[in-house]
C-alpha cells in the first residue's frame, strides 16, 4: 500500500456504528490520502430497531466533530436533556437529579454540551445526512457477505448474490451477530442471551378535556422512575413533546428469535400487561396511562459477548458491539462512537508515518486495541449486574436505595462531570505502550492519569448517572454492610436499559428483522 495510492476500506454494516465509524475515517485521514470507503448494509435500505437514546454531552461533542450533530439539529431532532431526574415510583417524589448543565448552566466542556434525548431512527438520519456531503464515502444496501478471505494485500469478500468486493482493510461494524466475527476474526465466540428483553414503546400524550391543553408531567424532560421490581424511563423525544417514550426491561428466559420483534396482538398485550404489574402501584396514575397508551411495541433481547475476545486479524478490525457486546451499562452509543473515533486516530497515524515505510497495517490496529482494551474490560465489569435489575427488591432494600441515591449522585458529580468533558479526539498514546508512540507529546491527553484503583472511574460514575449506584460509596470499605451489597445488586444502567435497542447490526441481522427494522422513527 503505497502512500501515493488512496486506501481501500469496506465496512460491514450500515447502521449508526458503521456511518459514524466511516465519517470518523474521513475526518482523521491524512489530507494527502483521502481513503475510498464502501460500507455494505445487509437491509434494502438503512434503517434501526430501538427506542430513544440519551446522547452524553461527550457523545455530542464527537457528533459534532464529525459533522453529524449540525445535521441533527437542522432537522430539529431530539429533545434537549439538561438533567436526568430521579424519583420514587411509588410516592412519585423527585429524590434527586443528574444534571447536564455545567456550572453556567450552558452545559459541559468547551465549547460546553448538554445531552439529547433522541430516537435511534432520527440520530440515524442525521448520521446519513452527514455522510452524504463526502463523495469518498458509497453506502450499498441489500448486500448480504457469505464470505470473507485475507491474504497480504487486501481481504476480499463475496455476497450472497454472488458479487465479490476486495479492499485494503475490512472493518466489522456489524453488530453483535457480527458476520464479520462469525465467519472471520473469532468464528467460535458466538452470542449469549443474557435472559432479559428490553421493553419499549412511545405513548400520545393525552390531553385535559376541558382545556385541550396536554396533561402535564411529573418530569422536564426525562424522568427515571424506580420502583422494587427495576426502572421505568419516561421521557420525551423531540421537541414537540407530543409522545413519550416507555421503556423498561422484561425477564423472558426464551426467546424464539434473536432479533428484536414487533410485539402485536397477544404478544403486544402480555407485554403491557407485564409493565403493568412490574410497575403496579406507582403513585402517579399518568405511569399506567402512558403503558396502557404505549403504541408500536418491541422487544429487544439482550445478548453479549465473553469478556475480552479477539478483535482483529492483519487486516480486519472489530468495532463495537461485533467485538465487545455487553449489557446494557449506560453509554452503549457513546462507546460506538469512541470506537470509530480511536480507532480512525490511530490509522490516520499509521498512514501519515508508516504506511509508506512498508510498515503493516496491523501496527494501527495493535495501537488502537492498547487505547482502548482497558477501557472496554472496565464498561464490560460495571455492565455484569443488568440482570439483578429486574430482580424483586424487598421494600427496605428499596427506602435504602431512595436514601443512598441522592447522596451518592452528589459524591460522584465531579468524576461525572469529568468524564463527559473528555474529548477522545485527542486522547494521549495509553500507558505502558510498548510501541511507537502514536499521538506525541504536543497532542493534548484528554484521559487523567489516574491510579489503579481509580480507572474504572469514568463509567462507573457515568452509572451513576442513571442511579444505579453500581460502584458503592461503601464499597472500599471492608466488611461492606447489607447498603452496599444491596445498591450493587440492584443493578448497573437500569436507564440505559430501559433506552431500547442496540447497537445497530447491519450484517449480523437476519432477513425478517431487517424488514421488522423500519421503526416508527
Amino acid at each position: 500500500m503505497a502512500s501515493g495510492n488512496a486506501m481501500e476500506i469496506i465496512i460491514l454494516g450500515g447502521g449508526i456504528a458503521g456511518l459514524t465509524t466511516a465519517l470518523s475515517l474521513i475526518k482523521f485521514a491524512p489530507a494527502s490520502q483521502p481513503p475510498r470507503i464502501t460500507i455494505y448494509e445487509i437491509r434494502p435500505e438503512p434503517a434501526t430497531i430501538g427506542g430513544a437514546v440519551n446522547l452524553t454531552p461527550n457523545a455530542l461533542r464527537l457528533l459534532s466533530h464529525l459533522g453529524a450533530l449540525d445535521e441533527i439539529r437542522a432537522k430539529d431532532y431530539g429533545a434537549e436533556c439538561l438533567a436526568v431526574e430521579v424519583f420514587d415510583l411509588y410516592t412519585n417524589v423527585k429524590i434527586a437529579e443528574s444534571s447536564f448543565k455545567g456550572p453556567e448552566g450552558k452545559g459541559l466542556g468547551d465549547p460546553p454540551f448538554t445531552a439529547l434525548r433522541i430516537t435511534r431512527g432520527e440520530a440515524l438520519k442525521g448520521v446519513l445526512a452527514a455522510i452524504e456531503k463526502h463523495s469518498n464515502i458509497e453506502l450499498i444496501c441489500g448486500k448480504k457477505t457469505t464470505k470473507i478471505d485475507e491474504d497480504e494485500s487486501g481481504v476480499s469478500i463475496e455476497f450472497e448474490d454472488g458479487g465479490k468486493a476486495r479492499a485494503d482493510i475490512l472493518i466489522g461494524c456489524d453488530g453483535i451477530h457480527s458476520v464479520t466475527r462469525l465467519k472471520h476474526v473469532e468464528p467460535e465466540r458466538k452470542a449469549i442471551y443474557s435472559g432479559i428483553c428490553n421493553a419499549f414503546g412511545f405513548a400520545p400524550r393525552r390531553k385535559d378535556p376541558s382545556t385541550g391543553e396536554f396533561e402535564p408531567v411529573h418530569f422536564s424532560v426525562s424522568g427515571m422512575n424506580f420502583g422494587r421490581r427495576g426502572a421505568l424511563l419516561t421521557s420525551f423525544h423531540d421537541r414537540a413533546q407530543e409522545s413519550i417514550y416507555v421503556g423498561a426491561l422484561m425477564q423472558v428466559p426464551e426467546i424464539a428469535d434473536r432479533n428484536g420483534w414487533k410485539a402485536a396482538g397477544a404478544d403486544a398485550q402480555k407485554t403491557r400487561n407485564e409493565m403493568l404489574e412490574r410497575y403496579s402501584g406507582a403513585a402517579n396514575p399518568q405511569i399506567a396511562h402512558w403503558i396502557e397508551d404505549a403504541e408500536g411495541l418491541y422487544l429487544w433481547p439482550v445478548f453479549t459477548l465473553s469478556k475480552g475476545g479477539k478483535w482483529a486479524t492483519d487486516r480486519v478490525m472489530l468495532i463495537g458491539d461485533s467485538a465487545h457486546a455487553m449489557p446494557p451499562q449506560g453509554e452503549s452509543t457513546g462507546i460506538v462512537f469512541e470506537d470509530g473515533v480511536l480507532f480512525s486516530r490511530c490509522l490516520a497515524k499509521w498512514m501519515e508515518t508508516r504506511r509508506d515505510q512498508g510498515v503493516p497495517v496491523k501496527e494501527a490496529f495493535d495501537a488502537y486495541e492498547a487505547l482502548r482494551r482497558a477501557r472496554i474490560d472496565i464498561a464490560f465489569d460495571e455492565s455484569q449486574s443488568v440482570v439483578k435489575t429486574v430482580q424483586d427488591t424487598p421494600w427496605l432494600g428499596h427506602k435504602i436505595k431512595m436514601n443512598v441515591v441522592p447522596w451518592y449522585l452528589w459524591w460522584t458529580r465531579t468524576y461525572r462531570e469529568k468524564h463527559f468533558v473528555e474529548d477522545v479526539t485527542t486522547a494521549s498514546k495509553p500507558k505502558n505502550h510498548t510501541m511507537r508512540p502514536y499521538f506525541d507529546a504536543s497532542e493534548r491527553p484528554s484521559f487523567r492519569t489516574l491510579a489503579a484503583g481509580d480507572e474504572a472511574r469514568p463509567y462507573h460514575t457515568y452509572t451513576a448517572l442513571h442511579m444505579n449506584c453500581a460502584f458503592s460509596p461503601f464499597e472500599d470499605t471492608k466488611g461492606a454492610s447489607y447498603v452496599a451489597s444491596e445498591t450493587k445488586s440492584m443493578g448497573a444502567s437500569q436507564a440505559r436499559n430501559a433506552d431500547g435497542g442496540d447497537e445497530e447490526d447491519g450484517q449480523g441481522r437476519n432477513e425478517t428483522a431487517a424488514r421488522a427494522g423500519e421503526e416508527r422513527a
